[in-house]
C-alpha cells in the first residue's frame, strides 16, 4: 500500500509545533540560569502571581549582624512565630531574605516562613494582598546547621522604598541558642503557636527589642545599583537614637540616596554592633562581639550587590578594657580592613573618631589617641576617602566634646539630630567607582 505524504499545510503545523516547543525550552534555560555574580534574571515565587522576568540585578537593602547568641534562651523558641520589623531602603519587583543560625549549637528548623508588607510604620498587622509564603530550594521548611546561614527563595512582592517588611518565622522544636540582633532601636513582636501566615497582628501580644534570626533582605530591582556597607559600633547601630523612627545615621543615609538629586542609587546595609573594636573580639566561641577584622569577609564582603564601604570604628578600642593606647596598631587594622575591601575593588570611605569629653571612661590620656589615630586618617594614608564625623559634631567652642544638641546626653552617643548630622557629612560622590583590585 502506498503511503500517500501529508498535506504541505498539515506539515507546516507539525514544524510550527516544534518550533514553538524549542522556543519555550530555550526560554525557560534562559530564565533559569544565571550568572556567578548573583545576578540572575529572578524565577517566580511559589503560589504567588507570576510575573515576567526583567532587567534588574539584586541589592542588599538591609541587613543587620549577627552579634550574638541570646542569652537565657537555651532551647530558642519552640511553638513560636517570631515577627521581625525591618525598614528597608530600595524598594523592588522581589524580595528573598536571609536567616542565620551562626551561633546555634543544634540544627535550626523553620517550618514555616513568610514575608509582607508591614500595614504601618512598627504595626504588626500585613498590608492587605502582600502576605507572602516563603520556600527555601522549592521547600516551605527547612533546616539550618549550627553556624550557617540559608537564603530564601526568591518571592514576588513589590515593596516601596523605605518601607517596612514583616518578616515571620516559626520554629515547631527546640532550637539551642538563638541568634540575635540585641541593640535593633526598633520592636519586634512574637505569638504562641504557628501564625507565621496572620495578616492580622492580634495574636503577636509579645513585644521584643531584639531582631532574631533574620541577618539580610535583598530586593531584584532595575533602580538600585548596588548597595554600600556601614560598618562600625554602638554609634553605627543607632544607641541612644529614638526606638522605631529609623534614626540612625545609615537610615538618614538611605534617605540622601533616595531624595537628592544625582545622587547614586544604592541601598545601605547597617552592619552596626555595639561595644565594637577594630582589633579584639569578643570572649565565647564563636565570638560574640567579633572584632572588624574577623567579621569583615562576613558583613561586608558577603553582602548582596556591595560597590562601597563606610568604616566607623575605634573608639570602643581606646575607651574598653584593655585599652589600646598605640594608636598605629588601631590605625594598621584600619588599613587591613582597607587592603580586604581592594581585594574586591571596593571603595572604603573612613570615618575620624568623634569626641567623648564628659564620659565616664574620658581621661586625657585616652583622648590623646583619639586625636593621634584622627590625625592619621585626616592625612589620607588609612582609606581611600575621609568623612569627618569629629569635626562635623563637635562643639565649635570645645574640642573635646560634642555640640551640646549632637550629644545623646551621654558625651558618647550621638543625638537624633546628630545622626542626622553625620550622614549630612558624607561627600556621597564617595560612595561611587571602585578602586583597583588588589592581586
Amino acid at each position: 500500500m502506498t503511503v500517500s505524504p501529508p498535506p504541505r499545510h498539515s506539515a507546516y503545523a507539525v514544524l510550527a509545533a516544534l518550533a514553538a516547543v524549542v522556543i519555550l525550552v530555550s526560554a525557560a534555560i534562559f530564565v533559569g540560569v544565571g550568572k556567578s555574580d548573583g545576578t540572575a534574571a529572578p524565577t517566580s515565587g511559589h503560589g504567588n502571581e507570576a510575573a515576567p522576568a526583567s532587567a534588574g540585578t539584586w541589592v542588599g537593602t538591609w541587613s543587620t549582624s549577627p552579634a550574638a547568641a541570646e542569652p537565657q534562651r537555651p532551647n530558642g523558641f519552640p511553638k513560636v512565630s517570631i515577627r521581625n520589623v525591618v525598614r528597608i531602603s530600595v524598594g523592588g519587583e522581589r524580595v528573598r531574605i536571609q536567616l542565620s543560625n551562626l551561633y546555634g549549637n543544634r540544627p535550626l528548623t523553620i517550618s514555616h516562613a513568610s514575608v509582607a508588607l508591614a500595614a504601618a510604620p512598627n504595626d504588626p498587622n500585613a498590608a492587605g494582598g502582600t502576605m507572602r509564603r516563603l520556600f527555601f530550594d522549592k521547600r516551605p521548611s527547612v533546616t539550618i546547621p549550627a553556624g550557617r546561614h540559608v537564603f530564601s527563595d526568591p518571592t514576588g512582592l513589590r515593596v516601596p522604598d523605605a518601607s517596612d517588611l514583616l518578616v515571620t518565622t516559626y520554629s515547631p522544636t527546640p532550637s539551642g541558642a538563638v541568634t540575635y540582633h540585641p541593640h535593633a532601636r526598633q520592636i519586634s513582636y512574637a505569638a504562641q503557636g504557628d501564625h507565621a501566615e496572620d495578616t492580622a497582628g492580634l495574636a503577636f501580644t509579645q513585644q521584643s527589642p531584639y531582631w532574631r534570626y533574620l541577618t539580610g533582605v535583598d530586593v531584584w530591582t532595575g533602580r538600585a545599583t548596588g548597595s554600600v556597607v556601614a560598618l562600625g559600633d554602638s554609634i553605627t547601630d543607632g544607641s541612644t537614637s529614638t526606638t522605631g523612627a529609623n534614626h540612625r545615621w545609615p537610615d538618614f543615609l538611605a534617605q540622601r540616596l533616595r531624595t537628592e538629586r544625582d545622587a547614586p542609587r544604592l541601598g545601605v546595609l547597617n552592619q552596626g554592633i555595639s561595644g565594637n573594636r577594630v582589633l579584639t573580639d569578643g570572649n565565647l566561641t564563636p565570638p560574640n562581639n567579633p572584632s572588624g577584622l574577623s567579621r569583615f569577609d562576613r558583613d561586608v564582603l558577603a553582602q548582596t550587590g556591595v560597590r562601597a564601604v563606610v568604616i566607623e570604628l575605634g573608639v570602643n578600642d581606646i575607651l574598653r578594657n584593655p585599652h589600646e593606647t598605640n594608636p598605629d596598631r588601631i590605625t594598621g587594622g584600619l588599613r587591613q580592613l582597607v587592603e580586604q575591601a581592594h581585594t574586591r575593588g571596593l571603595r572604603v570611605v573612613g570615618a575620624t573618631l568623634m569626641p567623648f569629653y564628659g564620659h565616664r571612661g574620658f581621661t586625657p590620656e585616652l583622648n590623646a589617641v583619639r586625636e593621634a589615630v584622627n590625625e592619621q586618617i585626616r592625612s589620607g594614608e588609612v582609606f581611600d576617602e575621609v568623612v569627618d564625623f569629629d569635626a562635623a559634631l563637635r562643639d565649635p567652642a570645645n574640642h573635646l566634646r560634642l555640640l551640646p544638641r549632637y550629644d545623646s546626653g551621654d558625651h558618647l552617643h550621638p543625638s537624633d539630630e546628630g545622626y542626622r548630622a553625620m550622614a549630612q557629612a558624607l561627600d556621597l560622590d564617595h560612595l561611587q567607582g571602585r578602586v583597583a583590585a588588589e592581586l
